[in-house]
């Protein structure tokens, strides 16, 4: 129980057991309002309040990253994928299911994580915003479904920010207006991000990305570029050694100088690939997840992929 909301209980009492105060106008009025706030409270305990925040779920970073930043002060919210943690085999404690149950919102990417997919599907029911139902999606590399890492674009990431800020609007109607200029200042700072990307790679020497998964379509499709997966959208699965060399011999011909590794895999395979085929490795961050401690957040980390690509690919 809240402890604004025992004072509260302890005043109906005193009226309706001791009559604490002489009768009279006065009475009645202030326990019809002592009434009424604990009406309020328990509303808010049992609809996804948090200490008078409306408590918001994202199911990992990315989605963390908008709903922190649109819900500002007026939001309280938690994120299933622990920092540091990789998203896709992301698996559900029961207490983490009853959350999804009572949080005002959901925010999720559908094929992304299917325990999270499942976890909504059955106890989210319209509390649940599904980003990959808001932008337009791309087929999976391996053309089985479509390629959940819409993120990785930031003029989608703007289209989500907004969108964020709608959902969050109707949910807290009494914030709508905080919500939608927080969106509003994301998503021009998102779009300016997106213009940092398509001016600094439109001339560069080299477009072929090697990438140690698939993470990374949307962002080679927003700016030209052709992304070369060692892995596919998994990055769990492990290339067999035909496609290793199969890999190199590509790399070579494509004149790729760098192997992109990522912060939260191995980069064991990469490096290997990269051996093979002359290449040096660097970090391209797909950016599932902030590590525990990190200053970084989307922003800053977008920048220095975009800092990275301009120096493997040899851009002016």
């Amino acid at each position: 129980m809240n402890a604004w909301f025992r004072p509260i209980l302890t005043t109906i009492f005193i009226f309706v057991h001791t009559g604490g105060m002489p009768a009279s106008r006065t009475r009645p009025a202030v326990l019809a309002a002592a009434l009424a706030l604990a009406a309020a409270g328990l509303t808010a305990c049992g609809d996804g309040g948090t200490g008078g925040r409306a408590d918001v779920l994202a199911a990992f970073y990315p989605m963390a990253f908008l709903a922190s930043r649109v819900g500002g002060p007026d939001v309280a919210v938690s994120t299933l994928t622990r920092p540091g943690a990789e998203p896709h085999d992301l698996e559900l404690t029961p207490k983490q299911i009853g959350h999804v149950k009572k949080a005002r919102l959901t925010v999720y990417v559908k094929g992304l994580q299917p325990a999270v997919d499942d976890a909504v599907r059955h106890q989210a029911g319209r509390r649940a915003l599904d980003a990959a139902a808001l932008v337009p999606l791309l087929p999976a590399p391996e053309g089985k479904g479509t390629d959940p890492h819409l993120w990785l674009d930031p003029s989608r990431m703007a289209v989500l920010a907004t969108a964020v800020g709608e959902r969050l609007a109707r949910a807290d109607p009494a914030h709508a207006p905080a919500y939608r200029d927080r969106a509003k200042t994301l998503a021009g700072q998102l779009t300016a991000l997106d213009t940092a990307f398509r001016t600094g790679l439109r001339r560069c020497a080299r477009t072929t990305i090697v990438t140690a998964h698939a993470a990374f379509g949307y962002l080679a499709a927003r700016y030209g570029l052709r992304q070369v997966p060692v892995a596919g959208v998994d990055p769990a699965a492990e290339p067999s050694p035909r496609r290793l060399a199969d890999l190199a011999a590509l790399v070579r011909a494509t004149g790729a100088t760098t192997v992109f590794t990522e912060t939260l895999a191995s980069p064991k395979v990469a490096a290997a690939l990269a051996r093979a085929a002359g290449a040096r490795t660097a970090v391209l961050d797909p950016l599932e997840g902030i590590r525990r401690g990190s200053d970084d957040d989307y922003l800053s980390v977008m920048r220095s992929n975009l800092t990275v690509l301009r120096s493997a690919l040899g851009c002016p």
